[in-house]
């Protein structure tokens, strides 16, 4: 038995027993002809029921359980369903003769179950990508199965909201700070030595306003930047600014004191100024053994401040660096008069006169110092 029978028998059931649930408003019974049936138009019915159960059923052989659109549109592919989920009922229309009292009981029955229960009451879903759907006279849709996950479903009067998909975790990786222009970053080191050549061009150039500036802001970038501090010095004293020449050379001590050149110029000019310089020649002499010159300089300021017993001491130390100095024998032969060490200090003359490296003045000094001793 075909599947359009089983439904019109199905039909013919649910209207004639008592309880059954009536039909739809809209569908009405056609009342039985008041005239009987000729068997030549009963025969002629039956064949053609014959015919079109038969075109029925091999449509739904070879096309499977896909819908079947009508004979007024081209059919059209339909999105398959999911894997592993029953295959919908299909509703077909079936043809009558154009006979007005054999179409209408027919027409009424197709007419009443145009789609199966489960597909009647079935929303349209809207596919993820748009596919052309089989059109008919009266348009039929199956709703495929739903997914394992649920999906918002699309109806005409509002689309369906589509839940975003979780996005994976991402990390910012912070950013390194910029490189220097060569690709790499200058430290304090580099940079105060490329203020101190381009302060070294700026004096070559003649502008020294310029290039104490440099130099200045070298020091700010590097406070240990010696060669710049050595420059900054002698170009302050030549500009006659001693003042600053001293400011710079007591900050250099202060964050090194072991540069015994640098003491030495500040205590000159301390000493040029007014001052013993004793002070700054004592704090970096820790920093000065072996040095023949510094023991011979801080020598001459004891000397200046009348202490002759430690600067007869340095003198000793600095001729044991230079034995033939002469200048630092007259020195020493100074001290040792002034301490009333007469002999000693007749020795030390007359070194100074062997050593043959005195100037004339310093020469006839030291002859008139032996001849005082001598008498």
């Amino acid at each position: 038995m075909s599947l359009i029978n089983r439904m019109l028998q199905d039909l013919d059931a649910r209207a004639g027993q008592p309880g059954a649930v009536p039909l739809p408003s809209d569908v009405r019974p056609v009342p039985p002809s008041a005239r009987g049936w000729p068997l030549t138009r009963v025969a002629v019915v039956a064949g053609a029921s014959a015919l079109v159960t038969a075109a029925g059923f091999a449509a739904w052989r070879f096309f499977g359980a896909e819908p079947v659109s009508a004979p007024a549109a081209p059919p059209a592919p339909v999105a398959a369903p999911a894997p592993a989920v029953a295959t919908p009922v299909v509703a077909f229309e079936v043809p009558v003769p154009p006979r007005q009292d054999l179409n209408a009981p027919a027409a009424a029955a197709v007419a009443t179950e145009k789609t199966p229960a489960a597909s009647r009451h079935a929303r349209p879903v809207t596919p993820e990508a748009p596919e052309p759907v089989a059109q008919a006279a009266a348009p039929v849709q199956a709703e495929p199965a739903k997914p394992a996950a649920p999906k918002p479903v699309a109806t005409r009067s509002q689309p369906a909201a589509v839940a975003p998909a979780a996005k994976p975790a991402r990390f910012v990786t912070p950013k390194a700070p910029a490189p220097a222009k060569g690709g790499r970053e200058e430290t304090p080191v580099q940079r105060a030595e490329n203020a101190y050549r381009r302060a070294l061009a700026s004096l070559e150039d003649g502008r020294v306003t310029e290039a104490i500036a440099g130099l200045q802001a070298a020091l700010k970038v590097d406070p240990r930047h010696e060669p710049s501090r050595q420059t900054l010095v002698s170009l302050l004293i030549e500009a006659k600014r001693p003042d600053e020449a001293m400011r710079e050379l007591q900050a250099g001590l202060a964050l090194d004191a072991a540069q015994p050149a640098m003491a030495m110029l500040l205590a000159r000019l301390q000493i040029e100024r007014g001052g013993s310089g004793i002070e700054t020649l004592m704090r970096t002499l820790p920093h000065a053994a072996g040095n023949g010159d510094y023991h011979a300089f801080l020598a001459g300021a004891l000397a200046r401040d009348g202490r002759h017993r430690e600067a007869a001491e340095h003198y000793q130390a600095a001729l044991r660096t230079a034995p033939q100095h002469g200048a630092w024998w007259m020195g020493l032969g100074i001290s040792l008069q002034a301490e009333k060490r007469n002999p000693e200090a007749a020795g030390a003359f007359q070194k100074a006169l062997d050593s043959a490296s005195l100037s004339g003045e310093l020469q006839g000094f030291v002859e008139r110092k032996l001849r005082q001793l001598a008498r």
